[in-house]
């Protein structure tokens, strides 16, 4: 307990899934949190959730990655409360269509790049400053074996979550001198995303869990959110520039997810 006493988080997409499960794993251990959310709904229910059952400080910013100023916005209110900002998870994702690559659009990939790349991009900018200022600070962004394994259909997301890896490297390098440290996470979780998916699809689901080597998909707040308390903390003081794979193993495997499309 306490590995984040007084350390100040944002987490984008904290209203579900693995951001609301990471940012439930930062509160038990003492963190404030700022849940940066696009559905003021699902936002506000996350951060009285925090502060109700888990007695963390926590606000809701309403928070559209996509728009830039939106990003800007979301860095001044945490400053505003709480002073500082000690650690970035950069989470949310917009949505993409599943289509076959000769049939993307411009727009979908503009989308796909805006909110999967550019917004993290923006949030890493807009923090920098006050994290070398206070002596140093953790970034954690959420990727995709998707775009490892260059899983079909989903191109727009692939591209940007691997723009978003080599990024991490580059700000890793970077901004090591100042004790910022960065980091990626590429999950495998039972998401709302992922739920939505297997209903849809459960033959697909099931298939792919056969090629996962724990046979299940982790939990938001218990297999991942542990992975980025881990790199939020000072336990990983000496770790930057890695991509960590908590997926039971479906790296090794190269899992696919490969529906017949027309």
């Amino acid at each position: 307990m306490d590995r984040l006493k007084d350390k100040v988080a944002i987490v984008t997409g904290a209203g579900q899934g693995i951001g609301r499960g990471i940012a439930r794993r930062f509160a038990a251990e003492g963190a404030r949190l700022v849940v940066a959310e696009l559905r003021t709904s699902s936002g506000e229910a996350v951060a009285a959730e925090l502060e109700g059952e888990l007695k963390a400080e926590a606000i809701f910013v309403r928070t559209d990655v996509g728009q830039k100023p939106d990003v800007a916005a979301m860095v001044d209110a945490t400053l505003k409360r709480f002073g500082r900002v000690d650690i970035l998870v950069n989470n949310a994702w917009g949505g993409g269509t599943v289509s076959r690559l000769e049939r993307k659009t411009d727009e979908d990939m503009e989308h796909g790049l805006r909110v999967g790349f550019h917004a993290v991009f923006w949030a890493m900018q807009a923090v920098f400053p006050h994290m070398r200022d206070q002596g140093g600070g953790r970034i954690v962004n959420l990727c995709s074996l998707n775009g490892v394994n260059a899983h079909m259909f989903t191109a727009e997301y692939n591209s940007a979550k691997e723009a978003v890896r080599a990024l991490t490297r580059t700000a890793a390098r970077e901004w090591a001198k100042h004790n910022i440290l960065a980091n990626v996470i590429c999950p495998a979780a039972a998401s709302p995303a992922y739920v939505a998916f297997a209903q849809a699809a459960p033959e697909n689901a099931a298939e792919m869990l056969k090629q996962n080597p724990m046979g299940r998909m982790g939990d938001p707040e218990l297999d991942i959110g542990g992975v980025a308390l881990f790199l939020a903390s000072d336990d990983s003081r000496y770790v930057t520039g890695n991509t960590i794979f908590a997926d039971g193993g479906s790296h090794i495997n190269g899992v696919q997810w490969a529906p017949e499309l027309p």
